[in-house]
């Protein structure tokens, strides 16, 4: 599927660094595929510098992952970011890692904005928050 506002789609090759001594992706690799795909999902929007604002941050507050197959060493996989919840001060992307058209993992992912200096949640910039907004909506 191509990229829409609906579900960004981010293509990843799996190099070396990526997997065990097994040649099998390493678990914890998903949630960096993950941070990429919603990173390159804020860059699509209009926003270049996604993680970090001049007085906000994003952080992950909560995350679920279930593990249906192993991507292995040079395989091709794709990584989708639906946005499925927002808020001014929260968002929730459902996210999911596939090789082809086989489901490897599936997951949710809550990000909170919080002020850079107090870490104290605050809302995002309205232009931030209403291109969120647009593209929750035309998922439906």
């Amino acid at each position: 599927m191509p990229n829409s506002l609906a579900e960004f789609r981010l293509a990843i090759r799996v190099y070396v660094e990526d997997t065990d001594a097994g040649g099998i992706v390493f678990y914890a690799n998903y949630l960096k595929y993950m941070e990429r795909a919603r990173t390159e999902l804020m860059r699509s929007l209009g926003f270049d510098k996604p993680a970090l604002f001049d007085d906000m941050q994003f952080v992950v507050t909560d995350v679920s992952l279930k593990y249906h197959n192993p991507a292995i060493l040079d395989d091709q996989i794709s990584v989708t970011a639906v946005l499925s919840k927002a808020s001014r001060v929260t968002f929730q992307m459902t996210q999911q890692v596939f090789r082809g058209d086989e489901l490897l993992v599936e997951g949710w992912v809550k990000v909170a904005c919080v002020n850079s200096a107090t870490k104290r949640p605050q809302g995002m910039p309205k232009p931030m928050f209403n291109a969120l907004s647009e593209s929750f909506n035309q998922k439906r």
